[in-house]
């Protein structure tokens, strides 16, 4: 990134030696990205993230009628963005109910089409507890039936291995920070042969399907990380898993510690546990101060202090979870911090608690 962050940088869209550099730069690091997902370099469209690729589905596929299908774990961008605009075109979201793992049966999701149906999400694994949804079943169920599915893929892409190509989802959205790339990097998969009205109106970049010059150094940080994870993904999931896996383990044997979501059809990277009778918000700085960086399960770190919607779905304690996490960067020596940090941090809350 470094050459177009301090060096002039062209237009893509122009057809002067510099705009050409630029396009061809641009094109290269989209055959990444196409490379890594299995999908079409001609489907990529590129986004601001995962929350605008979200939308842009929403949006563009609601042209086709103004009834949503969506269960009720998918990220708060799927819930509102697709509430917004069902509700401003005079349609509604259908919400279908979760397991208590998280996981959508796809037998309901279907029983909630309806002849007005313009789209149904499914997310491909849960971003609070790691759950991974029947995304193929639906997609092909779906398919047969004329319905668009929309598959958020933020926390699945450069964490396990996606072959759109295979799946034929309509739209995908996926987020480039979630794997190493530049923060403001996305993308929406558009199926080929798909026409969708654009989220973003004002110019024919994109194919005139997302109107806006192209941040072309993110962009080619965003390539360059999908070109790293084609020959480490394997690797990396694997480590992730083993890490995750030891978490689960020994927090097994903490007192008022439940894990949530599948043990089993999980993402590699994402651990969810329940912490009985201890607020998260005191939990978490406890654990930044022994400088473990660490998240609830639930919104209730925010200043809103709602429950998580993703684990009251599910049925179980919406108030008091930890969401842990671990990347590209995590070593053996970073779980084994938290391992040993998190028992500390509870005895001592549990403690102050009794004396008060």
């Amino acid at each position: 990134m470094a050459a177009w962050l301090t060096g002039p940088q062209g237009d893509p869209g122009r057809i002067h030696v510099e705009g050409m550099t630029a396009r061809v730069a641009l094109e290269e690091a989209r055959d990444e990205v196409a490379s890594m997902l299995g999908a079409r370099s001609r489907e990529i469209v590129f986004t601001s993230g995962a929350t605008e690729s979200i939308a842009a589905a929403a949006w563009g596929a609601l042209e086709r009628g103004n009834h949503v299908v969506a269960p009720a774990v998918e990220h708060s961008a799927v819930r509102e963005c697709s509430a917004g605009f069902a509700e401003a075109l005079g349609g509604s979201v259908t919400v279908v109910g979760v397991d208590r793992t998280g996981r959508v049966d796809p037998d309901r999701v279907l029983a909630a089409l309806r002849p007005d149906t313009a789209l149904v999400h499914l997310q491909w694994g849960n971003h609070e507890v790691g759950t991974l949804q029947p995304v193929d079943e639906v997609v092909r169920a779906c398919r047969e039936r004329g319905v668009l599915v929309h598959v958020d893929a933020a926390q699945a892409a450069g964490r396990v291995p996606i072959d759109l190509g295979a799946l034929a989802a309509d739209l995908v959205s996926v987020s480039g920070h979630k794997f190493g790339a530049p923060p403001g990097t996305g993308v929406l998969v558009v199926r080929r042969g798909l026409r969708v009205r654009p989220l973003l109106r004002g110019g024919d970049q994109e194919r005139a399907r997302r109107a806006g010059m192209e941040n072309l150094p993110a962009l080619i940080g965003l390539g360059a990380a999908c070109a790293a994870l084609r020959t480490r993904l394997e690797q990396e999931q694997s480590e992730s898993r083993r890490r995750t896996q030891s978490i689960l383990d020994a927090t097994a044997e903490l007192d008022g510690v439940t894990p949530y979501g599948d043990p089993e059809r999980r993402l590699p990277h994402i651990v969810c546990l329940g912490i009985a009778d201890v607020e998260p918000q005191a939990v978490l700085l406890g654990l930044d101060r022994a400088g473990i960086a660490a998240h609830a399960g639930s919104a209730c770190a925010s200043a809103t202090l709602e429950p998580s919607p993703v684990l009251e779905a599910m049925g179980v304690d919406a108030h008091h979870s930890l969401r842990v996490s671990v990347g590209w960067s995590t070593t053996d020596a970073d779980v084994d911090a938290f391992l040993q940090a998190l028992p500390e941090v509870l005895a001592g809350l549990r403690a102050l608690r009794r004396r008060h």
